[in-house]
């Protein structure tokens, strides 16, 4: 940004008409009839002294509302507050010319520049799409060289996409930014303001589809910033982005170390950053039974088998568990009292920590035989119990089992555990 303002004002300065010759050829083609008028100007605009620049520029503009140099003199104006650093006329005066021509290049420039710095986003972004489309009507002015003039009308581009990129980023209308910023970059590639707020804006929740673009640019930020404590927290904000995509951190150093030099994403980023898709429950429940036997399993891990599995995988587990008496821990969901006091009740219980959580069932335990009332199981309790595997629904699942008894002592009881029907990134 620091560039894009120095370029500009270096342009104002540039085509002030300041020299006699230009003078002489803008009167000329203007035609100031009024000798007064004419004389008037000449001084103001011809003024050695600063101040005394201003007095006259400011005390023309006033005598003469109508000249045809009026514009000139109040772009001469701006240039001479700028000068002496006087913000709040720059902005005044600027504000005054758009009232003269409201297309004036230089005062759009100027007056996007300090609302977007005053962070004054929403005028800064009306002010810059209005410079933008009145740079394709934007002449080259009498007297001032091609070069100079090709100079301005490039920083004035790369000003207005960067006050509209950066504004649009920062109201979140992502696509808009992206646009411009991309513009902005390419005119200035070592701007971390620019790649910072264009990797933001490519980023999810942005855009998720252009993700690897996204993880370029904030690694590109990471190795613009020169401050160490800013380097380590937006390389650390890009890896975690990047192992969350990816799945996992290969690449993401040689990433960094391509983004030292590139200054924009490699053609073939997308096959080279691939999303990490993980795997269906099925593929997980195979997994499973790929790497453990069954009695090593813990019941969550038999839940995502019998629930989420293939048949075969299903059988397997099911096969070896069936009928063989287990211990366990679970929590009450519910007591079913029998039809009478010698009947056995039903337990309802969550034996999972997702289903702990959810207060779901997941065992429904038919007890052996009545449950003194003192020890009849509470709603919540915790509750340490032996069972026997009869039977099961997969969905939603519920694993069946009789021969139920009350553990008084302690016993080597599986621990619960979560099923991870949703695997987390690696």
């Amino acid at each position: 940004m620091k560039k894009i303002l120095a370029l500009m004002l270096l342009t104002l300065g540039a085509l002030a008409l300041t020299a006699p010759t230009a003078l002489a050829q803008a009167t000329q083609k203007k035609e100031i009839k009024d000798q007064a008028e004419y004389n008037a100007y000449v001084a103001a605009i011809q003024a050695t002294d600063i101040n005394a620049k201003i007095s006259g520029l400011e005390a023309f503009s006033q005598a003469y509302p109508n000249s045809v140099v009026r514009e000139d003199g109040m772009e001469a104006l701006l240039q001479a507050y700028q000068q002496t650093n006087n913000a709040a006329k720059v902005e005044d005066v600027a504000l005054r010319l758009l009232v003269v021509n409201p297309g004036n290049i230089k005062a759009l420039a100027i007056l996007s520049y300090l609302k977007k710095a005053g962070g004054d986003c929403a005028n800064a972004r009306s002010f810059a799409e209005k410079g933008l489309a009145a740079l394709g009507a934007y002449a080259k002015p009498d007297g001032v060289a091609q070069e100079d003039y090709d100079k301005q009308k490039v920083s004035f581009t790369e000003l207005f996409h960067n006050v509209i990129g950066y504004c649009a980023w920062q109201m979140k209308d992502y696509p808009t930014a992206q646009t411009h910023l991309k513009l902005s970059v390419a005119g200035n590639p070592t701007s971390l303001e620019d790649v910072y707020a264009l990797a933001i804006s490519t980023l999810p929740p942005a855009t998720p589809e252009d993700m690897p673009n996204g993880l370029f640019w904030i690694a590109r930020a990471a190795d613009l910033s020169t401050d160490p404590k800013g380097k380590e927290q937006i390389t650390k904000f890009g890896h975690s982005k990047y192992v969350k995509y990816h799945g996992a951190e290969d690449g993401w150093a040689q990433l960094l170390e391509a983004a030292k030099t590139a200054t924009a994403p490699p053609a073939n980023l997308a096959t080279t950053i691939t999303k990490y898709v993980p795997p269906t429950p099925e593929q997980q429940a195979a997994d499973i039974v790929q790497k453990k036997q069954p009695k090593d399993m813990d019941f969550a891990e038999w839940e995502l088998v019998l629930s989420e599995g293939k048949q075969e995988d299903k059988d397997k587990v099911w096969n070896a568990i069936k009928g063989q008496p287990l211990q366990m821990v679970g929590n009450v969901i519910t007591v079913i009292p029998g039809a009478d006091a010698k009947a056995s009740p039903k337990i309802q219980l969550a034996a999972s920590v997702d289903d702990i959580e959810a207060k779901r069932l997941d065992i429904e335990l038919t007890m052996s035989g009545p449950i003194p009332a003192k020890d009849m199981p509470k709603e919540g309790q915790e509750l340490k119990f032996g069972g026997t595997p009869d039977g099961y629904t997969p969905k939603p699942f519920v694993m069946m089992m009789i021969d139920g008894k009350l553990l008084v002592e302690k016993a080597p009881p599986k621990k619960p555990s979560p099923v991870h029907h949703k695997a987390a990134t690696r």
